[in-house]
């Protein structure tokens, strides 16, 4: 339970003061809502959110180490609940917008989830290094940071979908599209525009969740907005098998590891 968070932290707090008041509060949290029948709710949440938020002008805690604080217990929550429950989504992201600065034109967050898709999806090997993972985690501890709650959102579903894949397990798919469509409306009514990994996760989840029609709607209306986009060409293929974007794929995409993971050069068109 605690393996996600403390990782968040390791990144978020530099001295040992800081991660040493920090482990002690989330291992003291951790116990409290592990006793606990029922998942920690929205309500309980923001209660222990405002303990926190009492101690801001404390001597003892400067108030960058407070807000640090703050998007790591946010972090933890969401990871918490959400990893059960898809109901409370929306009600939580509502009130982390409330405490995000929105500016549209503020690219930074928009820029980012397209450096993680180039570098995770669009690449033809998996090229994430550490310089976009400093990125990620800088923006995601930094209070002050633009449009922060579509970054938070963003990692709130990657985790869940990371956290059920090393178990072995499928994402719950209530979550998935839950999530996914608040990510689709939250980046359209801010840039204006859907990120392709928006679309792609869009069709993972309803794929999941046996919505397969909708699912082939968001792959072509993805492709058609990033017409050089390998991982919808792949799943527009899977949905339509339209010959002609075979031929695409094994003539111009052959080493991608998604072309070669779905075997796309042996699928028969029908």
């Amino acid at each position: 339970m605690l393996f996600p968070i403390l990782i968040t932290i390791e990144f978020m707090y530099s001295s040992f003061r800081e991660r040493k008041i920090v482990f002690l509060y989330f291992k003291a949290l951790n116990l409290q809502i592990l006793t606990k029948t029922t998942p920690l709710s929205p309500t309980k949440f923001f209660v222990l959110l405002k303990q926190l938020i009492i101690f801001k002008n404390s001597k003892h805690f400067k108030p960058t180490f407070m807000k640090k604080l703050v998007v790591a217990l946010f972090i933890f929550f969401s990871i918490h609940t959400f990893s059960q429950t898809a109901s409370a989504a929306k009600e939580v992201f509502e009130k982390i917008k409330k405490e995000s600065k929105i500016d549209g034109n503020d690219k930074t967050i928009y820029n980012i989830l397209n450096e993680f898709y180039d570098k995770n999806l669009q690449a033809e090997n998996d090229e994430m290094g550490p310089d976009t993972v400093e990125k990620i985690q800088k923006l995601a501890s930094d209070s002050e940071t633009k449009n922060l709650h579509i970054l938070m959102l963003f990692l709130m579903y990657q985790q869940h979908i990371s956290q059920t894949a090393m178990v072995g397990k499928k994402p719950n798919p209530e979550f998935q599209v839950a999530t996914i469509k608040l990510l689709e409306e939250e980046t359209k009514n801010v840039y204006g525009k859907i990120p392709a990994i928006i679309y792609i996760y869009q069709y993972e989840a309803l794929d999941n969740s046996d919505k397969k029609a909708e699912a082939k709607a968001i792959a072509v209306q993805g492709l058609k907005e990033y017409p050089d986009s390998v991982p919808l060409k792949v799943y527009t293929y899977i949905s339509t098998k339209d010959p002609s974007i075979k031929d695409d794929l094994v003539k111009n995409h052959s080493n991608h590891w998604m072309v070669k993971q779905f075997d796309i050069k042996n699928i028969k068109n029908p």
